[in-house]
């Protein structure tokens, strides 16, 4: 049985992103100023992205496909963020243990958002539901 979530904020996956999205933040200030336009950006634009598409896939669960499609773009954020991680690792722009954190993060951001994909019928309306409705 799926947990009783009113909000996109009170989704688990919801809060693990944007605080590993916020920590992408903290430490992408002090990156180079030649990684502005590029790495910087990059990572903070798809940290932030996976929030984003879990917000609009919530919002859309009374359209299964809708949902499933917004999770899936949040998964592609979710892994690219991985790479970015991956870059600021190899240009020792991060140490290795803030890195195998944050990557770990993503792996269960990951994950859940997978499960959530897989049980989507759980987590969307039915047309049953929705039929039930216009009583």
């Amino acid at each position: 049985m799926v947990p009783f979530v009113k909000f996109h904020k009170d989704l688990i996956v919801y809060q693990k992103a944007f605080a590993s999205a916020m920590e992408i933040y903290h430490f992408t200030k002090k990156f180079p100023k030649e990684e502005t336009y590029s790495l910087t950006d990059q990572i903070r634009r798809s940290s932030r992205s996976v929030c984003a598409n879990i917000t609009e896939a919530w919002r859309k669960r009374r359209y299964e496909k809708s949902f499933i499609s917004k999770l899936n773009d949040a998964d592609g954020e979710a892994a690219e963020t991985q790479n970015w991680l991956d870059f600021a690792c190899a240009c020792n722009y991060i140490d290795k243990e803030t890195y195998l954190n944050l990557y770990k993060q993503y792996d269960e951001i990951l994950s859940i958002i997978v499960s959530m994909t897989n049980n989507s019928k759980k987590w969307t309306f039915s047309e049953q539901k929705q039929n039930n409705s216009k009583i």
